[in-house]
């Protein structure tokens, strides 16, 4: 059991598997129908296993994506089927595959777990239908997930999911039927030819970077630092197996969880520590220092870095939750800003509309004109190094030169946890009467395409967005100082007790 669940024979971790996996024992019977609780989110269909992401209701939810197709008239261009590293992820993969070919629609599947941007690339360069990817993305570790790629290979409109879910209880498809022989493919040379269009190897190749790793025992491990070592770059890889645990973390590329990339890029004296998730659809990046870079920091160095060396044109897209730096740069330069809803599905509506230079989400998502519409972490670390190796400067230092040209911006982030009645008096409240200063600046509008994003006359602002499946506000701040930025996180916080009381 131990040798199938970390990919190779390890000396045993009692503890940290009562942790990860006191989250199945404790979880309530179930005497509802499951297919009532299948919901596709902003980034698919995620659920715990063995709870709701059964076998059954995978096939389920497969099933009812061969609806869709099937109803689509796009049957003959066959689906793609892609897996990350999760627990039985494989197996579902499988499964999903036999609904699909049951229902007269061919199948290619991956070779091996895959990142899902390689998937999303596979759909568009194969000219398939779509595909189907088995991943919960950054969720914990007893979590599983299956996403719908549509044919334009970016993240599922709304407007298909709900398709989607209205087939959901067609039974007399949901049968997988005999076993059968899975045609496999592997996507790595493809999708590395295809990255060669989009970054600059030579330069990364002549600047000889030193860098380390860390896929998070997901998908991104021989992809990444694979491509980087063939162009030349000497990579020092941290947790470069599978292990269906996650270390016993939740696996988001964040500051927290790239404490050892950090020592390592450190010691090592090294360019760049580089992260993803395990589906390798979000980055994390450390800088020469050790020093966590923020999504937000990312994006807007690489927007800046697009326009000053590429001479990038094309609006930039961002989500509502995302840094303004990206719109003091836009403005610099004369370039439109698309502001959308939190979900990579909305920044890629505009994408397929429009040339876009980059569109990104302070989560940790961000791709580029020419490239498909769909997040990929993979790409945003070549082209961090890209960025590294033509300026010839540490990261650390092109982060502060970004922001001496065009200002500093800082940014918190603060989850509230409610009760359910009061996140709703809260958002009540904030749409009736939002604070009319924060920090001493006066509340100069309001946007509500998403949550309530309250826009102060000095520039900062503070979004509320409640969540559709927890108790839970989330809030984001945005200051030019520290100072301020404290400011408004406390005076928020005494908001929020007078507004649910």
């Amino acid at each position: 059991m131990e040798r199938w669940l970390s990919g190779r024979k390890r000396s045993p971790r009692k503890r940290l598997y009562t942790k990860v996996y006191r989250g199945f024992e404790s979880l309530p019977l179930r005497r509802k129908k499951l297919t009532m609780a299948i919901k596709f989110g902003t980034d698919g269909w995620r659920a715990i296993i063995s709870d709701e992401f059964t076998f059954a209701n995978v096939r389920i939810v497969a099933s009812a994506i061969a609806s869709y197709v099937n109803n689509h008239g796009l049957a003959k261009k066959g689906i793609i089927v892609g897996y990350d590293t999760r627990f039985l992820a494989e197996h579902f993969a499988e499964e999903v595959v036999k609904v699909l070919h049951s229902n007269g629609i061919p199948c290619y599947m991956t070779e091996r777990d895959t990142p899902t941007p390689v998937v999303a690339f596979s759909v568009k360069d194969m000219n398939t239908a779509g595909a189907v990817m088995i991943t919960a993305s950054h969720n914990p570790p007893q979590y599983c997930g299956m996403k719908f790629i549509p044919d334009y290979a970016g993240p599922a409109f709304s407007k298909i999911t709900n398709e989607i879910e209205k087939y959901l209880n067609n039974k007399e498809k949901v049968n997988s039927g005999a076993s059968l022989k899975v045609e496999r493919f592997n996507p790595f040379k493809r999708y590395m030819k295809h990255l060669e269009e989009l970054v600059d190897f030579d330069v990364i190749s002549k600047a000889k970077l030193k860098v380390a790793y860390d896929p998070l025992w997901g998908t991104g491990r021989e992809y990444l630092d694979k491509i980087l070592q063939d162009i030349g770059a000497d990579v020092s890889v941290l947790h470069g197996f599978r292990d269906v645990l996650f270390g016993g973390i939740t696996p988001e590329p964040v500051d927290e969880h790239l404490q050892e990339l950090k020592k390592t890029v450190v010691e090592g004296k090294l360019h760049a520590g580089l992260a993803t998730d395990p589906d390798a659809d979000r980055f994390g990046i450390v800088d020469d220092k050790g020093g966590y870079i923020s999504a937000n920091q990312v994006i807007a160095a690489l927007f800046a870095y697009m326009i000053d060396e590429r001479g990038g044109s094309g609006s930039v897209v961002r989500s509502i939750a995302t840094t303004h730096m990206v719109d003091a740069i836009a403005k610099a330069h004369g370039i439109d800003v698309r502001e959308t809803p939190v979900g990579f599905k909305y920044i890629a509506e505009i994408m397929l509309k429009e040339q876009v230079v980059i569109g990104g989400e302070e989560s940790g998502g961000l791709t580029i004109g020419g490239h498909v519409p769909e997040k990929d972490g993979i790409l945003a670390n070549l082209l961090i190094c890209e960025m590294i190796a033509k300026y010839k400067k540490p990261l650390s230092r092109i982060i502060i030169d970004v922001a001496s040209r065009y200002g500093s911006f800082y940014n918190k982030r603060v989850n509230f946890k409610l009760t359910q009645s009061s996140k709703e008096a809260l958002m009540k409240e904030l749409e009736k009467e939002p604070p009319s200063r924060a920090g001493g600046k006066k509340l100069s509008h309001v946007v509500k395409i998403d949550g309530v994003k309250m826009i102060f006359e000095d520039g900062s602002w503070i979004l509320a967005r409640p969540s559709g499946t927890e108790p839970i506000v989330r809030t984001y701040y945005e200051s030019g100082t520290e100072e301020n930025l404290k400011s408004m996180v406390t005076g928020f916080e005494t908001y929020v007790s007078s507004a649910i009381v």
